[in-house]
Formats: C-alpha cells, sequence, structure tokens
C-alpha cells in the first residue's frame, strides 16, 4: 500500500485532469481517453473489484449501471451542460469505491446502483467535455468499451484473490490512492 502512495505521489499533475484533446474523434480516441488519467483507471478497477467482492448479480448490475450513467454523462458533457465539482467528483469515486472494497461493504444493490450511477455521470461528463467535436459516435463508443475492460479486469483481479484480505487490501491501496490524488491536485 506504501508503495501505491508513492507512486501516486509522483505521479505528473497531467494525470489527474484530462488534459487530452482528441482531435481525431474516432475509436481509439476515445478508448484510451479511461486509461489516460490514473482516477478514471482507479475508479473503474474499484468497481470490478467491489462487483467481484458482492457477486450474484453485482457483478453484471454494478458495470452496466456504469456505463449507462457515463454514457448520458457523456451526452451532457458533449451538449456542454455544467457539471460544476465533476474533479471532486470523480476522485471522490475512487476513494469511496476503494473504501467500500476496503470495508467489505455489502450494501444492498438498491443503494450502490444509484451512487455507480453518479460516479458514471461523472465519469462521463468528462469524456463528454473533453471529447471530439466531430466523430462523437465512435469515441464513446471506444469510451465504453475500455471503461467495460476496466471493469472485467477488476473483477478478474477481485475473483483471482481467493483471500479477502488481499481483496480489501486492494480497496483499502485504492482509496489511499485516491486520497493522494485528491492532495495533489
Amino acid at each position: 500500500m506504501k508503495r501505491l502512495a508513492l507512486a501516486a505521489l509522483l505521479l505528473p499533475q497531467a494525470a489527474l485532469a484530462h488534459p487530452g484533446h482528441h482531435d481525431d474523434g474516432q475509436f481509439l480516441s476515445g478508448l484510451t481517453h479511461p486509461i489516460g488519467g490514473a482516477d478514471h483507471l482507479l475508479a473503474m478497477v474499484a468497481l470490478g473489484l467491489l462487483a467481484a467482492q458482492i457477486g450474484g448479480r453485482a457483478l453484471w448490475a454494478l458495470p452496466l449501471a456504469f456505463v449507462g450513467s457515463m454514457i448520458a454523462g457523456g451526452l451532457a458533457g458533449y451538449a456542454g451542460l455544467a457539471f460544476p465539482g465533476v474533479e471532486p467528483m470523480i476522485l471522490a469515486s475512487v476513494i469511496i469505491l476503494g473504501a467500500l472494497v476496503a470495508m467489505a461493504a455489502r450494501l444492498p444493490l438498491a443503494v450502490l446502483l444509484p451512487g455507480v450511477g453518479v460516479f458514471g455521470f461523472a465519469h462521463g461528463w468528462a469524456h463528454g467535455a473533453e471529447g471530439p467535436a466531430q466523430g462523437l459516435a465512435l469515441y464513446a463508443v471506444g469510451f465504453a468499451v475500455a471503461t467495460m475492460a476496466l471493469h472485467l479486469a477488476g473483477i478478474a483481479l477481485g475473483k483471482a484473490a481467493q483471500n479477502g484480505a488481499l481483496l480489501r487490501g486492494l480497496g483499502g491501496g485504492t482509496a489511499a490512492a485516491g486520497l493522494v490524488l485528491a492532495m495533489v491536485g
């Protein structure tokens, strides 16, 4: 966990914001956007870890709720609708999702899904607001595919971490990294 926090401290500032300008507006640009910032990457994987930890319907419901809300948020961002505090919300998603995994929280899906939806909307808004002026459809498909792949990677990692302490440690490390990102941002 100390190594993860140290690595986050050494990240360049560009990893926190969403600096990319997507001039080509194509699928590849959308595909790379979610992995271009530590905040996005950590949140996507943490959601997969949480889904794996809870199991059952959460394995598909949490990622689908996130991606569906993310697409809606992407459209809102692209349309220029205001979303004050989007960056703090994105950082909060990293911290909260990581903390839920660290605490092995077993909240009902009726509570988790709306929260995941808000986080997905925020991440999507950032993608859409920084997206291309043209080629939005291919860009959106790209960032949706990348996000789902990161969720699936988190699920696989969570399933591989058979030891509950290891999974909780991954969640704690994610939350700690989110706190570090919030402090340096």
